[in-house]
């Protein structure tokens, strides 16, 4: 288990990206989303693995972009914090194709404890270039995270709906904190 891991996760459009910001910018190791960095490949390349073409496709891709996310993160000291991660992405594929994988990857690699989950925030949902989903298939995937993640022992806490700096010191203090 790497327990310097945190894992932040959660409902699409829910403010992660920039939970994530405020703590790189408080000195802490984060790694960006795998989707939003795929899909940027894909829009300059040749666009088979984007999600809204070949979900199945573009959830092995992340799958194999966290994993190697993962293994250079081994070099980090302190907390890093992931924009998502391995159980997204295989409980993404096994939602798509059925395959089981996501036991084997999750229990093989494991985070922190404590996993955050970015509520359904719909007042600052937004879709881009890079999130194309609406909103409604948001609620699905953390419908779905908010099943999975527990599943595997995981003790989810519930970013609350507030300021990026009051959500970046609830994440600290939650870490830094006993059994919830």
């Amino acid at each position: 288990m790497d327990e310097n891991f945190v894992l932040i996760s959660g409902c699409s459009g829910g403010g992660k990206s920039t939970l994530l910001n405020e703590l790189r910018v408080r000195g802490h190791h984060v790694v960006e989303e795998p989707g939003r960095r795929i899909v940027r490949e894909e829009l300059a390349g040749d666009q088979r693995a984007l999600p809204w073409v070949d979900p199945a496709a573009f959830a092995r891709r992340a799958i194999e972009v966290t994993l190697a996310d993962r293994q250079a993160a081994r070099a980090l000291s302190g907390w890093v914090f992931f924009d998502r991660g391995l159980i997204d992405a295989a409980s993404a594929l096994g939602a798509v194709t059925g395959d089981a994988m996501v036991e084997t990857l999750c229990a093989a690699h494991r985070y922190h404890r404590r996993v955050f989950m970015a509520p359904p925030w719909p007042e600052i949902y937004a879709t881009d270039g890079e999130r194309q989903h609406g909103f409604e298939s948001s609620l699905t995937e953390y419908q779905r995270l908010a099943t999975v993640i527990p599943a595997f022992g995981y003790e989810t806490v519930t970013l609350p709906k507030s300021s990026v700096s009051a959500r970046a010191d609830f994440v600290l203090a939650s870490l830094l904190t006993g059994p919830m």
